[in-house]
């Protein structure tokens, strides 16, 4: 491990065996609800109390989630002339809140009147903002709003709140701190809550300085913060975090388990496992205990470094302190065993989820189907595939994306276009990715007519050809020697306003001098040049091997010297098609110059050099200069 006290918190870990059941369970179970009527049989002869049992059954029925139910009861309620409790109106809106149906609670409050219900108090029009503002309904906001001020009801500090949230949301961020200015004016002064939204609205705009001169203008709060702090570890400007840290126990905070999970996660994320490990042994040794979002942290970093041990020494260490993995640490645990080809470990974790109380998630199936698509398991992948649909969890398009990627490679290229049709049937479309992936695959097998009409049948479907989509196109075209069709989508991409990029040229450039055709291959570079698209070792080695290909040594000899011109190192590749050139008009002598250039310059000769070299002076009678001077390179070789 990477720090002495790392070391010895993971010693305690060696004799543990690895597990994905949590020592103590921090989830509460939930109770069965049953929804139970007032009786009708027996009415109180108290109003009150007929008003209380009503609104226990909204309470229950909002609980239970059942929306219909609730705007059932409070039919009845009108119906029976009981007037509606301000908690059953609470109950409903907040029902409608958490099912993301704001339009219902809107309707609602507006029949409170209706329904019986006294003047709304501030309570009331809280829980509505709220409900509006979860699904970011800031055009609603405004009417319920002055509908509140027009009513009388003073704003307290959670509505204040509410609507800095809103202004924040929508980048409003002066409106929001001159709402700090209101709040003031009435007596109402701004809590933790208020300055730390618009900290945190500051740092999702990028505005740091402003956010760190809040912070100094503010009572000192944790919560602004770490807003602070994630956002620079999320830059990696780990020496700002540090200050802002430094400053933050200077004012007399103490970092919690959210500042260090911060700062932990920058320093996995960019592969510095060891600061990683000495930031949670200081955050052990100040009695700050890592939670869930720490360990998961560090069992990714250690995944993607390719530490598996100390991912799942980690992994063990949360569950013995008893923290209950949840859905994203699982995710991530999964996604870590399928890159190491752990598979049957991987449906390990997978099939214990539920007996730990966490349920898989799309996350958790695409991950899957993923790892044995390219482990090569194309059954096992579309088993999980229909785990997933017997298990009512609704894909997304990066799973049908990957499914379709997996019928493509089992050849079954109906079956990825009528999943393609499936996906606007079920309200995912699919995405330029999706198409790309049945493009490429087509390319691969030669079945150019159907990969062009599945480019036309795109539009369809809402979605646009990108680079990519062309560049597949483009190679599929050379591959089968189809130039026309490959100079069309050529055109089309210039007609479409789609650069070409360094890909589709070299693409385009290798393609030609395969086909022989290196005039127009040169023309192409030529332009390339012209649209600063800087050529690399790829474009030279291709027209360089073309070149030697049709005899024309010169021109190649003289491409391998303008790579010096434009900054591209020569490679192996570049010298051993011009030795090969060389040796094929028996210009030993030549090929033998080159050889020595190339050991000048650090490169080695690999098997297809001394292959080239052997075949061409094996071709020759009386080359015996050339052979005393390769025994000379051959001793000079050996240690």
């Amino acid at each position: 491990m990477c720090s002495s006290k790392c070391r010895h918190l993971f010693r305690q870990l060696r004799g543990r065996h690895f597990s994905t059941a949590p020592a103590s369970n921090h989830r509460k179970s939930n109770p069965q609800i049953t929804i139970r009527w007032p009786e009708q049989s027996r009415p109180s002869p108290d109003p009150g109390d007929t008003a209380r049992a009503h609104e226990a059954t909204v309470r229950r029925l909002a609980a239970a989630g059942d929306l219909d139910g609730v705007q059932y009861a409070l039919q009845e309620m009108r119906l029976r002339g009981v007037a509606c409790p301000e908690g059953a109106l609470v109950a409903a809106i907040c029902a409608f809140a958490r099912a993301g149906a704001p339009d219902r609670a809107l309707k609602t409050f507006y029949r409170a009147h209706d329904l019986g219900c006294d003047a709304p108090t501030v309570r009331v029009y809280n829980h509505l903002l709220d409900a509006l503002l979860r699904e970011n309904l800031v055009g609603a906001v405004v009417p319920v709003y002055d509908n509140m001020k027009k009513a009388g009801v003073e704003p307290n500090v959670y509505t204040y709140n509410l609507l800095i949230k809103a202004l924040c949301q929508n980048d409003r961020l002066d409106a929001a701190r001159k709402m700090l200015d209101e709040m003031a004016r009435k007596g109402c002064y701004p809590d933790e809550v208020s300055h730390t939204t618009i900290v945190s609205a500051l740092c999702k705009l990028g505005r740091l300085d402003e956010a760190w001169g809040v912070l100094a203008e503010t009572t000192p709060v944790c919560t602004s913060y770490d807003a602070v702090v994630h956002t620079l570890c999320g830059e990696s400007r780990m020496r700002e975090a540090f200050l802002v840290v430094g400053e933050m126990v200077q004012r007399g905070l103490q970092p919690g388990p959210i500042t260090y999970t911060s700062i932990v996660h920058a320093f996995c994320k960019a592969g510095e496992l060891r600061m990683a490990c000495a930031i949670l042994a200081r955050m052990v040794i100040k009695g700050c205990s890592p939670n869930v979002h720490t360990f998961t942290a560090l069992v990714k970093g250690f995944f993607d470094d390719g530490k598996v041990r100390d991912a799942l020494g980690m992994w063990n260490w949360m569950v013995a302190e008893g923290w209950a993995p949840s859905i994203i640490s699982y995710n991530v645990l999964i996604r870590g065993l399928c890159h190491t080809g752990d598979l049957k470990r991987a449906l390990s974790v997978f099939s214990g989820m539920e007996n730990n109380g966490c349920f898989p998630d799309v996350r958790t199936y695409s991950v899957l189907i993923d790892g044995f698509s390219k482990a090569g398991d194309l059954d096992g992948a579309m088993s999980i595939w229909n785990d997933m649909a017997q298990a009512g969890c609704k894909p997304n398009v990066v799973v049908y994306t990957n499914m379709v990627d997996v019928l493509c490679k089992k050849l079954i290229f109906d079956q990825a276009e009528n999943l393609i049709d499936k996906m606007s049937s079920e309200n995912c479309p699919p995405n330029t990715l999706t198409f790309n992936t049945l493009i490429r695959s087509l390319c691969d097998c030669g079945r150019m007519g159907t990969a062009l009409s599945v480019l036309r049948e795109m539009a369809r479907y809402g979605c646009s050809p990108n680079v990519r989509t062309y560049n597949e196109l483009l190679h599929g075209f050379f591959r089968v020697g189809n130039c026309e069709d490959a100079f069309q989508i050529l055109i089309e991409m210039l007609n479409n306003g789609i650069e070409l990029s360094l890909i589709s040229y070299n693409t385009a450039i290798s393609g030609l001098c395969q086909m022989g055709r290196s005039k127009e291959a040169m023309i192409l570079l030529g332009r390339m040049m012209l649209q600063r698209i800087q050529p690399d070792a790829f474009t030279f080695n291709a027209i360089i091997h073309a070149y030697c290909k049709e005899g024309n040594v010169r021109a190649a000899a003289w491409m391998l010297g303008q790579m010096d011109a434009v900054n591209c190192p020569r490679n192996i590749v570049a010298y051993t098609s011009l030795i090969s050139g060389l040796c094929n008009q028996h210009r030993m002598d030549d090929a033998m110059v080159y050889l020595l250039k190339m050991l000048n310059e650090g490169i080695c000769p690999n098997e297809a050099t001394w292959n080239v070299l052997v075949r061409g002076l094996s071709t020759l009678v009386g080359a015996i200069g050339p052979m005393h001077l390769i025994d000379h390179i051959v001793e000079d070789l050996q240690p």
